[in-house]
């Protein structure tokens, strides 16, 4: 059963502009669907500026959408007010990419863990304490580091105390933007299993949206490839490592280190820059770059269209 679906989500921001000037258009998403199973672990990535930070966020209404439709357990909540709102922000929530920038640094660990629930008016007096100390145990935390502040732990430390964050309202849904992108190598692994672990605890869904490949192939089960505002490709992952049929995908691909030296990958060089979500290109976004290209590319935008076995992709000659 999908727990997410998300339908033609366009989400646009204006750029600069002034009293004579007219703003430019950001096209930060433009025209977005999927769903998501609940249980299920789909990835977003793609290059940064491809939007899907922005999109994560949209579906979250953090910010409000322009065109499209977000259906939460079965409820479209699209055009919901702040008010009406409410009643969902239990059940979604967030873990952001700075695991330092995103914590206040003057409140301390149980604090800002304990700052959702009063929100929601969930826990008070001993039991609040004692559900801080019990999310706190979850995520590899101790008690004596509950009365400490951001800046006395280390980027681990800080991610897993925003990990605790988002767990103190119990949600369904939780969307981790970049949450192991700014940690070491070393540390990534650690996070990344405190999730799965997590998940097979509590059933949570997660979009996960990041720009590492490898850490996808770790924790992910569907994985979609965004590409300037645009889902390009999106399969399973098992498919999608095996068998991409996007050329964007293809370039992503041979960029991803073999941990095996005697292992040679072709790598596949795009032509040219990532275009701006200000002046996209007419027809396929990634024309521009493909080594597929022909003039129906730079003409016609094609269709996310499904090639068998739940493997979507937009290409006119994939």
């Amino acid at each position: 059963m999908n727990l997410l679906e998300v339908n033609n989500l366009v989400k646009y921001f204006k750029v600069g502009g002034g009293l004579l000037k007219k703003p430019l258009i950001n096209r930060a998403v433009d025209d977005v669907s999927f769903s998501i199973e609940e249980g299920e672990t789909l990835g977003l990535v793609g290059e940064s500026g491809c939007g899907k930070t922005t999109c994560g966020k949209t579906i979250l209404k953090l910010y409000e959408p322009d065109a499209g439709h977000i259906t939460f357990r079965g409820e479209d909540i699209t055009l919901l007010k702040r008010q009406e709102m409410r009643k969902y922000r239990r059940e979604m929530s967030i873990i952001y990419q700075d695991p330092f920038g995103s914590l206040d640094p003057r409140m301390t660990v149980g604090a800002i863990i304990a700052e959702p629930m009063e929100v929601h008016g969930m826990f008070s007096g001993k039991d609040k304490e004692e559900k801080v100390l019990e999310i706190m145990e979850k995520v590899g935390l101790t008690q004596e580091q509950m009365n400490r502040y951001p800046h006395e732990f280390s980027g681990g430390q800080r991610q897993r105390i925003g990990i605790a964050r988002a767990l103190a309202v119990d949600p369904d849904f939780i969307v981790a933007d970049e949450p192991v992108s700014a940690l070491d190598v070393s540390i990534q692994a650690q996070i990344l299993n405190l999730m799965q672990d997590l998940q097979d605890e509590f059933g949570f869904t997660y979009l996960f949206v990041t720009h590492d490949l490898s850490v996808i192939k770790h924790i992910c089960d569907r994985v979609a490839v965004m590409y300037v505002g645009k889902i390009v490709e999106m399969a399973p992952k098992k498919e999608l490592f095996d068998n991409a049929l996007h050329p964007y995908t293809e370039a992503l691909m041979s960029a991803v280190p073999v941990p095996n030296p005697s292992l040679k990958r072709k790598e596949i060089v795009l032509k040219g820059d990532v275009p701006s979500t200000t002046h996209p290109p007419p027809g396929c976004r990634f024309h521009t770059r493909c080594m597929l290209a022909e003039e129906i590319c730079s003409q016609q935008e094609p269709a996310l269209e499904n090639k068998g076995g739940d493997h979507l992709v937009a290409c006119h000659f994939r």
